[in-house]
């Protein structure tokens, strides 16, 4: 089955006012920039978006909440967004902060069809407040539920037509575990491949799992904190 779409555009059709969208990336690594970029451009708006991090301004989810896009985040790490940070001191923007491990496991269950998880992260916390509690083996662990998203977005290094995905070292973080997890997953690729040219062995996500998918351009590989070494002299 040929999957293939023509762009970003064609991609993201059916996203809509008010929906849940998961994106990949860990730090400004393995962002689906195209798709992101687009859906700034579509002026949908009161988005829920659970991701591992909020971008930066002007990049990644930063585009999206300098236009006012997006009511509610679902991250683990926010800390390098200023216009996220005004936005979360006025009360304009939800957020919910969770532990990084327990936003991939609440992905995962998604992705394996698993209602919820039981964690010791978040015990004792405010994290806990409001949530069922279970002891297991005399330890306390607290219910998270599965993530119910609207649409994956994903990036990946290769893909083939069939949807199948090879991700390139840290691209690999949340990608997979999201890519699993939509009720639809739109994958955008560098290099768009037919099928039988991704050796089996490398694949990380089976087509099975992918509804659309395009060939990138323009990306920009961004580095959140650029440290150089000072020259000796």
């Amino acid at each position: 089955m040929n999957k293939v779409v023509a762009s970003a555009s064609e991609a993201i059709k059916g996203i809509t006012n008010g929906m849940t969208l998961m994106l990949g990336g860990f730090g400004l690594c393995g962002l689906p920039e195209n798709c992101i970029a687009e859906l700034s451009k579509s002026g949908v708006k009161n988005l829920t978006c659970i991701s591992n991090n909020a971008g930066v301004d002007g990049f990644g989810i930063g585009m999206l909440l300098a236009n006012r896009q997006v009511k509610k985040m679902i991250s683990s790490y926010v800390g390098e967004n200023a216009e996220f940070e005004r936005q979360l001191l006025s009360g304009e923007l939800d957020v919910e902060l969770i532990p990084q491990g327990t936003l991939a496991t609440r992905c995962m269950a998604a992705g394996y069809g698993m209602p919820a998880i039981f964690t010791p992260a978040g015990i004792g916390t405010e994290i806990a407040i409001g949530k069922e509690v279970r002891n297991f083996n005399g330890k306390d662990y607290l219910m998270e539920m599965a993530f119910d998203a609207d649409f994956a977005i994903v990036k990946a290094w290769k893909g083939d037509t069939m949807g199948n995905l090879v991700y390139r070292s840290t691209a690999r973080n949340f990608n997979a575990v999201m890519a699993m997890a939509g009720k639809l997953t739109i994958a955008e690729v560098e290099e768009l491949v037919e099928p039988g040219e991704l050796d089996p062995d490398h694949i990380h996500t089976p087509g099975i799992y992918v509804h659309r998918i395009f060939k990138g351009a323009d990306y920009e590989k961004r580095i959140e904190q650029r440290t150089v070494r000072k020259k000796e002299v």
